[in-house]
């Protein structure tokens, strides 16, 4: 366990950033982990970067619930969404070779990223149907309000795929689920932040406890542990910074750095 210790300030810097960004911080973490064990195998890897991203949104959602920024009903909605998606995913995860797992999650980073940069400014208009939208109203701590709306079938629709793409690659998914909401359900970007962390949280979860059922977390249980330790510590960081940087800047920032990583997977593949 004492080899492992370093990956604690790790695990600091990933919870602090995914949290802050709402993405869980698996897609900084993935990446990291298949540079430093390129002989482990793809479930391994996933298998732990999903049970850090785990105790990474849990934490985040706690710090976020303090500050009134969780739509709990759209949250625990998208959250049961996402399981059937997690559970198969995480079933395939095994199946998939190093070479094809590293090219998936690279062009799944630059295409978010492109999205992010290219799309437009403000919430595409899916044009529903009046009587099917929800309409939502949250408040937060320090009293702003937000009214806002969007379809349930488009929220459910996505949420299946994200749970089904952030369990297999072990990213949380967050990536996809932040623009989903912002860009397509009208979310307000702290709002969508916030409420993203409880999505990730369960289906991290169910994603976590098919790959300790399957036996692919065994291998990574230690590096699990440290990572932990420094997820929980950065995630009220990440939380707390949030109030202090404009939206639009949290969407610039995660779309920075998906392209980075993004191109580095896909760089590095042979």
């Amino acid at each position: 366990m004492w080899s492992y210790l370093w990956l604690v300030p790790l695990g600091f810097a990933v919870g602090a950033y995914g949290t802050l960004i709402g993405a869980g911080g698996g897609f900084v973490l993935v990446p990291i982990l298949l540079l430093l064990y390129p002989e482990e195998r793809p479930e391994t890897i996933a298998s732990i970067s999903l049970a850090a991203v785990f105790f990474n949104a849990l934490a985040g959602s706690l710090a976020y619930a303090r500050m009134g920024r969780v739509d709990y009903r759209s949250g625990l909605l998208f959250s049961a969404a996402t399981i059937p998606g997690a559970v198969l995913g995480a079933l395939t995860t095994g199946t998939l070779p190093r070479h094809a797992f590293e090219v998936m999650l690279g062009l799944l980073m630059l295409g978010t990223s492109v999205v992010l940069i290219i799309g437009p400014a403000s919430p595409v208009s899916l044009r529903p149907r009046a009587h099917a939208l929800v309409v939502r109203r949250v408040m937060e701590a320090d009293g702003a309000a937000h009214t806002f709306s969007y379809d349930p079938v488009v929220g459910v629709s996505m949420s299946l795929l994200v749970g089904y793409f952030s369990s297999a690659l072990g990213i949380g998914g967050g990536i996809i689920h932040v623009p989903v909401l912002t860009k397509l359900l009208n979310f307000p970007v702290h709002i969508a932040t916030a409420t993203s962390q409880l999505t990730l949280a369960v289906m991290a979860l169910a994603g976590s406890l098919v790959h300790v059922a399957t036996g692919a977390f065994h291998r990574g249980m230690r590096r699990t542990v440290a990572l932990t330790i420094g997820v929980l510590l950065g995630a009220p960081l990440g939380a707390w910074l949030s109030s202090r940087i404009r939206g639009q800047w949290i969407v610039r920032a995660l779309a920075i750095a998906l392209a980075i990583v993004g191109l580095r997977l896909l760089i590095g593949v042979e």
